[in-house]
C-alpha cells in the first residue's frame, strides 16, 4: 500500500511518541508486509527473533518495540506496540467505507463492461473494457480489473484477508486489510470463487490465467500468466505461483511457498513446500510423479514383505 504522499519520519515519530534510531531525515512512501516490502516502505516486528529479518529487508522505516543498532540507510522507530502503530496507519489511509448502494459512485467502470443484476461494486474499484461481471458477484474496494475479464456468478473478489494477530490472552485481533486485488487482462474467474485482498500488499492474478469454479485464493498470493486452476483449488496466503502452472481439481497449496514456472500438480494433491518448475507432481505431500509412483508401488508390496518376515 502506497501513501498519497511521503510521510516524514519526524512526523511519524511525533505521532507515535517514538524513539528514533538512524536517519531521521528519511520519509515513508508506503507500508507493507515483510515478504513484499520495497525501499521506502514501513515494516514492523514485535518479536525479537524476527528483528534481523525485518532489519535486513528492503524496508526503510522499521517499527520495533526494542532499541537495536540501525543499519545504514534506514531508520528505526521504537514504540511500545509496533503492530498497533502499523495497523493505525493502514486504517487511516484505507479507512473502512460501508457500502450504501449497490454500485459506488466512486467506482470507475468502463462503458463497455457488462454488469449483470445483483452485482455489487465498492468504492475505488476500476473495471476495464469489455469485462463481463455475472450476477450476484461482489467486487471489493480498491480492486483493479483489466480488459476482457470474465467473472462468474456469486464470486467474491476483494474480501478481507484472513489475518489476525494473537494477543497475550489468547484472543485474536483483526488487521485492517489495506491491500488490493489486481486481475490482469483476459483473466477468467469461475462461479463461486473467493479472492482475498492483501493485508497491505496486492493479491495478483496474471494475464490470461483461468480459474474454474469454487476456488479460493488467499491474501497476497501472486499468480503468474496463463495459469490454469481446476475446481476447488485452495491457495494459502503469500504463495507465489509462476507462469503456466496447472493445478488440477482439489489441489491444496500451503501458505508462503513458490510453485515454479510450468509445473503441473495432479488432482487432490497437497503442496506443503516449494516445487520446481517444469515437472509434474502428485500426492500429499506432493512429490515429482515418477518418484511418487515408485513410492506407491513399494507400499503396495509392503503387506507381502511383512508376511514373508513373519
Amino acid at each position: 500500500m502506497k501513501f498519497p504522499q511521503p510521510i516524514p519520519v519526524s512526523e511519524l515519530a511525533t505521532r507515535f511518541q517514538a524513539q528514533v534510531i538512524g536517519d531521521a531525515t528519511l520519509s515513508a512512501t508506503g507500508i507493507n508486509e515483510i515478504h513484499k516490502v520495497e525501499p521506502g516502505d514501513i515494516a514492523f516486528s514485535d518479536v525479537k527473533k524476527y528483528f534481523e529479518k525485518t532489519l535486513s529487508s528492503p524496508a526503510t522505516v522499521i517499527l520495533l518495540n526494542e532499541a537495536v543498532e540501525c543499519p545504514p540507510g534506514k531508520v528505526i522507530l521504537v514504540v511500545p506496540q509496533p503492530f498497533e502503530a502499523y495497523d493505525s496507519l493502514v486504517r487511516e489511509y484505507r479507512p473502512f467505507e460501508p457500502l450504501t448502494e449497490p454500485i459506488s459512485p466512486r467506482a470507475d467502470i468502463h462503458p463497455t463492461a457488462i454488469l449483470e443484476p445483483g452485482v455489487v461494486i465498492a468504492a475505488n474499484v476500476k473495471i476495464g473494457a469489455y469485462c463481463h461481471i455475472q450476477a450476484n458477484t461482489y467486487i471489493g474496494e480498491y480492486t483493479l480489473i483489466g480488459d476482457y475479464v470474465s467473472i462468474g456468478p456469486n464470486s467474491i473478489i476483494g474480501s478481507d484477508a484472513f489475518y489476525y494477530k494473537k494477543q497475550p490472552d489468547g484472543s485474536f485481533q483483526k488487521w485492517r486489510s489495506g491491500g488490493r486485488v489486481l486481475l490482469h487482462d483476459r483473466v477468467d474467474i469461475g462461479a463461486g470463487c473467493t479472492i482475498n485482498k492483501g493485508v497491505s500488499g496486492d493479491t495478483i492474478i496474471g494475464e490470461g490465467s483461468k480459474l474454474d469454479c469454487q476456488i479460493h485464493i488467499g491474501h497476497g498470493v501472486v499468480v503468474g500468466k496463463n495459469c490454469l486452476f481446476a475446481a476447488q483449488v485452495g491457495i494459502g496466503g503469500k504463495t507465489i505461483i509462476e507462469d503456466n502452472v496447472v493445478l488440477y481439481g482439489q489441489v491444496g497449496v500451503a501458505q508462503a511457498i513458490t510453485i515454479g514456472k510450468g509445473a503441473i500438480v495432479l488432482a487432490t494433491s497437497g503442496v506443503s513446500k516449494s516445487l520446481e518448475g517444469g515437472k509434474t507432481y502428485f500426492g500429499a505431500p506432493a512429490e515429482e510423479i515418477r518418484e511418487k509412483y515408485k513410492e506407491l508401488a513399494a507400499l503396495r508390496q509392503l503387506p507381502e514383505v511383512l508376511r514373508k518376515i513373519r
